[in-house]
């Protein structure tokens, strides 16, 4: 058995605990694990919040529409407003030029070496026969393992935790399994993603399906 439901709902900030609600009304209904449940409620509420933000457009009757659809053990959601959609991603910026490579330095001058070459003593020596019978001592150390490299945190990539905005969509990416962000050709942005449900024994829906 699939569920599927539409919520329009107005841009209003009393909306936003509202579709959250209502969606974990549905999945404690149909037997979903509450730690799952719990988390596509946080994400609901930060992508309706970001449509009761956002997604202003001048008209009268402005809102948003949530729709949910449950297939199998999938759970999608998206949230589209009637805003005036996601800005153009900023085009690719050429890379910086790297400054000319200085000329090879010339090779200094061959000097010829008259007489015979002499050998340190000390190669000589390391091809000595042994007295135990073998021709050369082959033992080699083995080598001693590279270091390992830590990569440093980037800081700048994380969103401040404590601000009021900013962090919507990293709380949505980090709480959900697929996240997709596109605009609606009639109406605005459309913030979709997907989650895997756990279900809890004797779950509803599992069991009429």
């Amino acid at each position: 058995m699939d569920i599927w439901w539409t919520l329009h709902l107005k841009r209003d900030p009393a909306s936003v605990p509202l579709a959250r609600r209502i969606l974990l009304g549905a999945m404690a209904t149909a037997g979903v694990d509450p730690q799952i449940a719990d988390d596509l409620g946080v994400a609901l509420s930060e992508a309706c919040a970001n449509a009761v933000e956002h997604g202003a457009s001048g008209r009268p009757d402005e809102g948003f529409q949530v729709t949910a659809s449950i297939c199998g053990d999938r759970l999608r959601i998206e949230v589209t407003d009637s805003g005036p959609g996601l800005p153009a991603p900023a085009p690719p910026s050429s890379p910086p030029r790297r400054p000319a490579a200085p000329p090879p330095a010339r090779p200094a001058p061959h000097r010829a070496r008259r007489g015979r070459a002499t050998v340190p003593a000390r190669v000589l020596t390391a091809r000595r026969p042994r007295r135990d019978g073998h021709p050369y001592d082959t033992h080699v150390l083995p080598c001693r393992p590279p270091a390992p490299t830590l990569r440093p945190v980037d800081l700048d990539a994380l969103p401040d935790l404590t601000a009021e905005s900013g962090r919507g969509l990293f709380l949505i990416h980090a709480l959900t399994d697929h996240v997709q962000l596109r605009n609606h050709p009639l109406r605005g942005a459309i913030v979709s993603f997907d989650k895997i449900l756990k279900w809890q024994d004797g779950a509803l829906l599992r069991a009429a399906s």
